[in-house]
C-alpha cells in the first residue's frame, strides 16, 4: 500500500467518527485529540478501525503512537509495505 492509499483510508476513518470535521485544513503534526477534539473512546474507535480495515494486530502499548496523521502513517507504513 501506497502512504497515499493509508492515509486516504486513515481519513475516512476520522471523518466517519468525527463527520462535522474539515480535513482539508488537517495538520499532520498535530494530534488527532487537538484538531478534532476526539475523547479517548473516539480515539479508540480509530484503533479498532484501523484494526479493522488493514486486518492488523496493534498492541495497546501502541496506541499512543497512533495520536497524530504522521505518527500513524510512520507506525502503518512498515507493517503495510507489502500490501
Amino acid at each position: 500500500m501506497t502512504t497515499a492509499e493509508i492515509r486516504e483510508t486513515i481519513i475516512g476513518i476520522l471523518s466517519d467518527i468525527a463527520p462535522d470535521e474539515d480535513f482539508d485544513s488537517l495538520k499532520d503534526e498535530v494530534s488527532f485529540r487537538d484538531q478534532l477534539g476526539m475523547d479517548s473512546m473516539d480515539m479508540l474507535d480509530v484503533v479498532l478501525e484501523l484494526r479493522r480495515k488493514f486486518k492488523l494486530q496493534i498492541p495497546e502499548s501502541d496506541y499512543p503512537r497512533l495520536d497524530s496523521m504522521n505518527s500513524t502513517l510512520e507506525y502503518l507504513e512498515p507493517l503495510l509495505q507489502d500490501r
